[in-house]
C-alpha cells in the first residue's frame, strides 16, 4: 500500500491528503456529539481549536513524505560543489519527483564530464606553454646571460683596477640571473619527471625547494606505483603547489612529503608543521582552486586540513587501476 502511495504523483497525493482531511473533519462535524451555538462558548472553542490542531497535525504528517524528495533535491543542489563531483541526489517518491531527481543527476554526469575534458584539455595546454616557455628561457634568456658572463670574464684582464669591483658586482649578478632562469625553466618543465619518473622527480622536488626555502623535508616515496603519465603530472604539479605554499606562507621547519599505496590508491601526503590556514583559504585561494581542479581532471580526492599536531595537511587520493600483464 505504501509503495502504491508513493508512486502516485505528486498532485495526486497532495490532493489526496487534503481530501482525506476534509473527509475527516466533514465525517467529526456529522457524527461527533458536539453542537455549536451563536456565538459560540469558550468551552466550544476550545472544542474547535482542538479539532484544528489534530487537522493540521494529521495534514502535516501525511503531507511531509510527500514533499521530503524535494526537499532533499534542493539539499543537494545547494549543496553541489563543481570541483568535489560525485555526490548525487536520492531517487525516491513520486514519479514527477523521481523524474526531476533523474533529469538533475543526469545533468550532473554532463556537467562532470564536460568539466573534466575540457580540464583535460586545458592541461594539455598549459603544459604545452609551459614546456615552450621553459626551452625560450633556457635557449634564448640562458644563452644571453651565459654570453654576457663570457664578455665580462673577457673583459676582467683588459679594465682598471678601479672598477675590478664594478666587474665582480656585474659577473654575480649574471651568474644570479642565469641560476633563476634555470630554476624556473625546471618548475616550468619537470624534466626530472619525464626522464626518470615520479618518485625521483618529487625527490629532486623536495631537495631544490627544502635548500632554497632552509626547510627539512623528510620524503617517504614508494616507486613503481601503476599511475598514468596524467596521473603522475597532477600528483607531481599538486605536490609542488603544496611546498611551494609551505615555503611561502606556512612559516613551518618541517614538512613530510609521503606517497604510498594504500587500499587500491596512490596518496600524496603533504604535512608541515606551520600556522596552518587562514579562514576562508580553502576557498579563496587560487593555488589551492587550481589544485582542487587538477584533482578533479583525474577523478582523485583532494583533502586539505589541520592535522592535530597544527599545521596543515594536504592529501591527494588517487585510485589505481591493476595493469594486466
Amino acid at each position: 500500500m505504501r509503495t502504491r502511495l508513493n508512486s502516485l504523483p505528486l498532485f495526486w497525493r497532495v490532493f489526496g491528503t487534503n481530501a482525506a482531511v476534509l473527509v475527516l473533519a466533514f465525517l467529526a462535524l456529522v457524527f461527533a456529539p458536539v453542537t455549536v451555538s451563536v456565538p459560540p462558548t469558550a468551552i466550544e472553542l476550545v472544542v474547535l481549536a482542538v479539532g484544528l490542531a489534530c487537522l493540521l497535525a494529521l495534514n502535516l504528517g501525511l503531507l511531509r513524505p510527500a514533499f521530503r524528495p524535494l526537499d532533499e533535491l534542493v539539499e543537494t543542489m545547494r549543496g553541489h560543489d563543481p570541483l568535489s563531483p560525485g555526490r548525487r541526489v536520492r531517487v525516491s517518491g513520486g514519479p514527477a519527483v523521481v523524474a526531476l531527481a533523474q533529469a538533475f543527476n543526469e545533468m550532473l554526469d554532463r556537467l562532470e564530464s564536460e568539466r573534466r575534458e575540457s580540464a583535460r584539455r586545458a592541461l594539455v595546454v598549459q603544459e604545452g606553454e609551459r614546456k615552450r616557455i621553459a626551452r625560450e628561457l633556457h635557449d634564448e634568456v640562458g644563452q644571453t646571460l651565459t654570453g654576457v658572463m663570457l664578455q665580462v670574464e673577457g673583459l676582467a684582464g683588459r679594465i682598471p683596477e678601479e672598477l675590478r669591483e664594478q666587474l665582480d658586482e656585474l659577473r654575480e649578478t649574471a651568474r644570479h640571473g642565469t641560476e633563476e632562469v634555470r630554476r624556473i625553466a625546471r618548475r616550468l618543465r619537470p624534466e626530472a619527471l619525464e626522464d626518470l619518473g615520479l618518485e625521483s622527480a618529487l625527490a629532486a622536488l623536495a631537495a631544490a625547494i627544502g635548500e632554497q626555502a632552509h626547510l627539512r623535508i623528510e620524503r617517504r616515496l614508494e616507486p613503481g606505483l601503476p599511475l598514468s603519465q596524467e596521473q603522475d603530472l597532477v600528483v607531481y604539479r599538486i605536490a609542488q603547489e603544496a611546498l611551494t605554499n609551505v615555503a611561502r606562507h606556512a612559516d613551518a621547519t618541517k614538512v613530510e612529503l609521503h606517497l604510498e599505496r594504500t587500499d587500491g590508491r596512490a596518496i600524496l601526503t603533504v604535512r608541515d608543521d606551520g600556522g596552518g590556514l587562514p579562514p576562508g583559504a580553502f576557498w579563496s585561494s587560487q593555488g589551492i582552486r587550481g589544485m582542487r581542479e587538477r584533482a578533479m581532471l583525474i577523478g582523485a580526492q583532494l583533502t586539505i586540513g589541520k592535522p592535530a599536531a597544527g599545521g596543515t595537511e594536504v592529501q591527494l587520493s588517487v585510485p589505481l587501476e591493476p595493469r594486466t600483464a
